[in-house]
């Protein structure tokens, strides 16, 4: 049984790296071993769990469904191992998160870092990016998502409640006025991220909603650079009110129709239903609620 686990673990280190040679120098031993390991492997599971070239590795679709299976194994094997010598689950391993881009560098990055500092078992693997990613395809512990999730076979967490808000900087309204009704927005200069319409609907006073036009002389495929401009007195921007939490208390932005906003967009943790949750990742999702208590509405 332990030379199976050593397969085992050997083949998650293969396929977190990428190469067999980091894999033999991380787990200590040779390549050869390393090698023997995958291949007694491959035997044992009776197909080729890894597709190798000269230039690169990647997973056969069995080695993709094998790891899922390795990954829980040998979490619940770690997990038991941690209880025995310490009395208490600890999170450790490595934990591979998902977040919007900008909500992630400010929120979700700064909890992480600190999770790292707390457990010295754990490691973490966080990316950024806006699409929705694929939580069982790319191996995602835990995705955070702004806005209802549309699979409903994902467990869902909800960790706060948000709305997107408009705001521009004390500069800009100085300069061009303060909008008092919705209106009054078609005069004015709006930020636009990547391919959201530059048509907004707004919620008002007694649930009435409207939809709001401006003329968009600013584009980009960046939530940040977007955030850039408003901070430079760019125009009206619409984002996440969880996102604008600093800049709103230090005055580097100001609500703009501060009765309006959009239609709730909630942020949620999701997991992947068949997974179950590792202590690290409810950890994890337990300091990102923390987080955000009181941030949004």
């Amino acid at each position: 049984m332990l030379d199976d686990l050593n397969e085992l673990r050997t083949f998650r280190r293969i396929a977190a790296l990428g190469s067999l040679t980091a894999a033999a120098r991380e787990l200590g031993v040779g390549l050869a071993v390393v090698s023997k390991r995958l291949t007694t492997l491959e035997r044992r599971a009776g197909t080729r769990l890894i597709q190798r070239t000269t230039r690169s590795l990647s997973l056969t679709d069995e080695g993709q469904a094998l790891l899922v299976q390795v990954d829980r194994a040998l979490d619940a094997i770690e997990a038991a191992e941690e209880r025995l010598k310490t009395g208490r689950d600890q999170p450790m391993g490595l934990l591979r998160v998902g977040a919007p881009v900008s909500f992630g560098r400010r929120h979700v990055a700064p909890v992480l870092g600190r999770l790292v500092a707390l457990h010295s078992r754990l490691d973490v693997d966080l990316t950024l990016d806006d699409r929705v990613v694929d939580l069982i395809g790319e191996r995602i512990d835990v995705a955070i998502r702004i806005g209802p999730p549309q699979d409903s076979t994902m467990v869902m967490r909800r960790l706060a409640e948000n709305r997107r808000i408009l705001v521009a900087s004390p500069s800009y309204l100085d300069r061009h006025g303060r909008p008092s009704c919705p209106a009054d927005l078609a005069a004015h200069d709006g930020l636009s991220y990547g391919d959201a319409p530059t048509t907004w609907r707004l919620v008002g006073p007694n649930g009435i909603e409207t939809d709001v036009r401006l003329r968009t002389r600013l584009r980009s495929d960046s939530g940040d650079a977007v955030h850039d401009w408003a901070l430079a007195g760019g125009g009206i921007m619409l984002k996440s009110a969880l996102d604008l939490a600093a800049d709103l208390a230090a005055n580097r932005l100001e609500r703009v129709l501060p009765s309006h906003a959009s239609a709730p967009t909630p942020v949620y943790a999701l997991i992947a239903s068949g997974r179950g949750m590792p202590t690290r990742a409810r950890v994890f999702v337990d300091a990102m609620a923390a987080e955000l208590d009181g941030l949004g509405f």
